[in-house]
């Protein structure tokens, strides 16, 4: 099983959101063949908990306008690992101390990477 074109899409226009706020290593991962609730997992870091609010208030204007609506966020209050479930995309957008703590990428690095084009 692989990952959706629709989720494909939607991590690509993640993606760009993310990138727009400036955000920093932009990887996304088809996690379709390990979990049945999503097709993607998006990760990117910011230098700081305001640039990770800009970046989620980005990535969630981005994929409303393409008809995409979070199912359930997480983290938001804190502002140091933010998690948008999009269904079939799960965004994750930490502080730089949080991914290289929790190191998603190389928990997830048996999963096919996804070429995000422009936005990596």
């Amino acid at each position: 099983m692989t990952a959706t074109d629709h989720a494909l899409e939607l991590a690509r226009t993640a993606a760009r959101a993310a990138d727009d706020r400036l955000a920093e290593n932009i990887i996304a991962f088809d996690v379709s063949d390990q979990l049945v609730i999503t097709d993607v997992f998006l990760i990117c870091s910011a230098k700081n908990d305001r640039q990770v609010r800009a970046i989620v208030d980005e990535v969630e204007e981005q994929l409303l306008a393409v008809g995409a609506k979070p199912v359930r966020r997480e983290g938001q209050r804190e502002g140091r690992w933010v998690l948008l479930d999009f269904a079939d995309l799960v965004v994750h957008v930490q502080h730089e101390e949080e991914r290289a703590f929790y190191s998603l990428e190389r928990l997830w690095s048996d999963c096919p990477a996804i070429d995000l084009g422009a936005s990596e």
